[in-house]
């Protein structure tokens, strides 16, 4: 499958972490207080840091955020799922998400994870 912008999910995530960056720089403690609250969801307790990325990325596509969509496909990666794990979560998101959920699916996120594993490469 051949994308047409490379850098597209790279850019991305270049441009969420440049305005996190910046929004931090204008609200430290605000951003503080959220980083420390998300950084305590996602450990690992229960529910493995895995199952907490494939979480997160079907609750990005149900809200249709294209910017966590990414960020989580990534996480999930970053934590060792699988494509087919990635695609059957989504899939369970398109169930209740409908065809806003699925078209994500067949487009950004198989696209995202083509290009993140091949920057793994």
């Amino acid at each position: 499958m051949e994308f047409e912008a490379r850098n597209s999910t790279e850019e991305a995530l270049h441009h969420y972490k440049s305005g996190l960056g910046l929004f931090t720089q204008k609200m430290p403690k605000l951003a503080e207080q959220f980083n420390a609250f998300t950084e305590e969801c996602f450990k690992e307790g229960a529910l493995s840091q895995k199952d907490k990325q494939l979480i997160a990325l079907g609750i990005s596509l149900y809200s249709q955020n294209e910017y966590c969509i990414i960020y989580h496909i990534k996480g999930c990666l970053d934590q060792g799922c699988s494509e087919e794990e990635i695609l059957e979560a989504v899939g369970v998101t398109a169930a209740f998400g409908g065809g806003g959920a699925m078209s994500q699916t067949v487009t950004l996120v198989q696209e995202c994870i083509e290009e993140l594993n091949q920057l793994k490469q």
